[in-house]
């Protein structure tokens, strides 16, 4: 894991009031009275992603993560703000940034059976995005395709098997393969553990881990697992209905979690010890619906530390004193209350 600090000089990946709304389909009634319903599945991310780290976006299922993960990557194209990669911005579909982001740019998805062709053998689907990016000479790279393969842990046997020949752990690591061969400078691996057993989980984060400090690559890492990113990641911003709530160092957000749905989140961590409390309040109720999320702060129906000023005014992300960047009321005042304690 890089633990080497760097300037904003060295921002690789830049979003600046990110946001996506999708139009939802409603019912008769509301088709008939000509009423939209939108949800903002990312609203006003900014984020600044530094070169050769790796960066974690957590929250719970429906936060947006994968949503801006797909921004991130240009699979979707924004509703507003923009995007900068390397201090230039990728511009429309087809051009030459456009292309040259394709190639430096590469994701692994959470199931790597639905990411493989099942037609196609695996040495084959390799060889595809060396071709298309025209890495490498022609004659060569159907060995760089089997050196390739040896970077995962696979053998060369692999490269004439089919993705249903081989295990879930042996896929995904075609998967990371694929996502090596146009020699990228940074993955977006969106929950690519979650679909494998926790042995094999472990060997996938090792092989992550060893490719990141080879080749200087940098990883943003999409994940609901507090447990993986306290050893993996270096930095975390944590996504609450669309938003980003809070950005920290990895080892600072696991000292002391500032916004309260943070905490919630660290509470809601099993124990190994069932008599023992989390150190954090449990958040009330329900999450409201992302088709109609609360005025002011989105968490503050849920809030323990609600106050009334979270009703009506949505709190910006700011920086505070201990190198976090925190979106909460509760850090308005020059010297902010320590985090809640139950």
């Amino acid at each position: 894991m890089s633990v080497m600090p760097r300037s904003d000089s060295d921002i690789i990946l830049r979003a600046d009031n990110l946001s996506r709304n999708f139009d939802v389909p409603g019912g008769l009634f509301d088709r008939l009275r000509g009423i939209r319903r939108i949800l903002k599945a990312v609203d006003g991310v900014d984020l600044a992603i530094r070169r050769g780290e790796i960066f974690a976006i957590v929250g719970e299922t429906g936060s947006g993560k994968s949503t801006l993960a797909r921004l991130l990557l240009r699979l979707l194209a924004p509703t507003g703000g923009t995007l900068e990669f390397t201090g230039e911005d990728a511009g429309p579909k087809g051009t030459a940034a456009d292309l040259r982001f394709r190639r430096r740019a590469q994701v692994v998805f959470q199931d790597p059976y639905s990411a493989l062709d099942p037609r196609m053998r695996v040495g084959a689907q390799i060889r595809e995005p060396l071709d298309i990016h025209r890495v490498g000479p022609r004659s060569g790279r159907d060995a760089l395709v089997l050196s390739l393969l040896d970077r995962v842990g696979l053998g060369p046997e692999q490269a004439d098997a089919y993705p249903a020949d081989l295990s879930g752990g042996q896929r995904q690591r075609v998967s990371i393969a694929l996502a090596l061969a146009p020699g990228p400078e940074i993955i977006v691996a969106d929950e690519p553990t979650s679909a494998l057993d926790l042995s094999v989980q472990a060997q996938v984060l090792n092989l992550l881990s060893d490719l990141q400090r080879d080749d200087d690559l940098t990883i943003v890492f999409i994940t609901h697992d507090l447990g993986v990113v306290r050893h993996f990641c270096d930095r975390v911003a944590v996504m609450y209905l669309g938003r980003i709530v809070e950005q920290a160092p990895t080892a600072t957000l696991f000292a002391s979690p500032g916004h309260p749905y943070t905490q919630a989140l660290f509470a809601a961590i099993p124990d190994h010890d069932p008599t023992r409390r989390a150190p954090w309040p449990v958040p009330i109720g329900d999450p409201p619906s992302p088709l109609s999320p609360p005025t002011g702060c989105a968490f503050h129906l849920r809030c323990p530390a609600a106050m009334a000023r979270c009703a009506t005014k949505a709190p910006a992300l700011r920086p505070v004193a201990d190198g976090r960047a925190v979106a909460c009321h509760l850090f308005d005042t020059p010297s902010p209350p320590s985090p809640a304690k139950g």
